[in-house]
């Protein structure tokens, strides 16, 4: 809900000022509280922006899982490889869906995330969301 407030207060700020938000500048700007959050370990924040069913994958134990169910499962990837840090390394898309790649340094391990996030109704939320080690 803050974020979302946030993202109002900005796209209100803007339109003031006479420019408008284009959904696909929100979605790169989407990624900077994801990074934190990830960077964290916040499960709560980061599965706020979870879609209410999600394709998960962690370490290979995939699913398409309810808000709840992909909640859980990243909570016990975070109880075992507890964040330090999280960094967005790519990001691409289109106006209705946006991906970034991140590395994810947990437990001593790297980690590639990939994150699909889709646009509905001027909200953004995570479609897809995989962990995998590197190397």
């Amino acid at each position: 809900m803050r974020n979302l407030l946030k993202i109002l207060f900005v796209s209100l700020a803007l339109f003031v000022a006479g420019d408008t938000v284009k959904a696909q500048d929100k979605a790169q700007d989407i990624f900077v509280p994801i990074s934190k959050y990830f960077s964290q370990g916040n499960v709560e924040s980061l599965s706020a922006w979870f879609d209410d069913n999600l394709e998960i994958n962690i370490l290979s134990q995939g699913a398409n899982a309810s808000r709840n169910q992909a909640r859980q499962m990243l909570k016990s990837f975070f109880d075992k490889y507890t964040p330090r840090s999280f960094e967005i390394t790519h990001t691409a898309g289109r106006a209705n869906m946006k991906y970034a790649l991140g590395t994810l340094n947990a437990g001593g391990e790297n980690f590639l995330v990939t994150i699909f996030i889709s646009a509905k109704d001027e909200s953004f939320h995570i479609q897809q969301l995989k962990i995998e080690r590197v190397g």
